[in-house]
């Protein structure tokens, strides 16, 4: 029996697809979900989901959000953001680390609030690198 998978964000990102398994980063580590998975519900961590069909792999970086697993093996990610492995640019990924890394050294210049939001950046493209290299 298939799992039937689902990626769904604000920004509209929507991908629906039948898949082999669905591994997935959540806030207490890593779980691969097979067909017939006891239903869950988790807190997504900024991190990877690989999904497997066969012998093909894809992945996407998700940027937080939850995972529901039900009954009759379905998936859900409803994740605050996500992008396909396939459309991140490495090199664009590692110039934007490198900028929010400068920008944490610089702290006592900024309030709370910037900083968080650097911080938040700098998690997101670490995350995006992440899934680059599992690729590989």
């Amino acid at each position: 029996m298939p799992i039937k998978f689902k990626i769904v964000t604000p920004a509209g990102m929507s991908i629906e697809e039948t898949v082999d398994s669905v591994t997935v980063d959540t806030a207490d580590g890593q779980i691969t979900v097979l067909p017939e998975h006891t239903p869950l519900l988790g807190v997504l961590a900024q991190g990877e989901v690989m999904v497997r069909k066969g012998k093909d792999e894809e992945s996407y970086a998700i940027f937080g959000g939850f995972v529901e697993v039900k009954k009759d093996s379905v998936v859900t990610i409803l994740a605050d953001g996500a992008e396909s492995g396939l459309e991140i640019d490495e090199a664009k990924v590692k110039e934007a680390i490198a900028r929010g890394e400068e920008l944490k050294k610089q702290k006592a210049s900024m309030d709370s609030e910037e900083y968080a939001r650097v911080a938040a950046a700098l998690e997101r493209d670490m995350a995006r690198l992440r899934t680059l290299r599992r690729r590989k």
